[in-house]
């Protein structure tokens, strides 16, 4: 297994970040197999989505209406709701797997991987790809 970790910065605004292009970077030049993605973080996701069409902001606001960023939340530190933040990954799970054929992910037309990271408190993010040939 083959594996690389990446620094994404997504500011101390709430973001859905496609990381596809860089996804696909990693598998270039390998062969058939499967590509795995980790978000080591208690306040992070990972969402298979189209993106550019407003599916982002779309998931955003859907996600806020879910998981409101009030202090309803009895985890408590942070920015207010951000005890939201720490049930994110319940619903956004923080890994999600690839096939790849020939050094190429096998995404659908429309399929970007994009990390969601609503917690306004972390600017910084660390994604893991690990490849495994098949």
């Amino acid at each position: 297994m083959r594996t690389e970790v990446i620094t994404v910065q997504t500011g101390s605004a709430e973001t859905v970040r496609d990381i596809t292009a860089e996804a696909q970077q990693f598998v270039a030049g390998e062969g058939d197999g499967l590509l795995h993605v980790f978000v080591p973080h208690a306040t992070a996701g990972l969402a298979v989505i189209e993106t550019g069409s407003g599916t982002e902001p779309d998931l955003l606001a859907a996600l806020q209406e879910v998981l409101p960023s009030d202090d309803r939340w009895r985890h408590r530190h942070g920015s207010t709701g951000h005890g939201r933040d720490h049930v994110l990954p319940a619903l956004v799970p923080p890994y999600a797997s690839f096939p790849v054929r020939d050094g190429q992910l096998l995404l659908g037309t429309w399929q970007s991987i994009c990390l969601v990271d609503t917690n306004r408190d972390n600017a910084t993010r660390q994604v893991r790809f690990s490849f495994l040939a098949g």
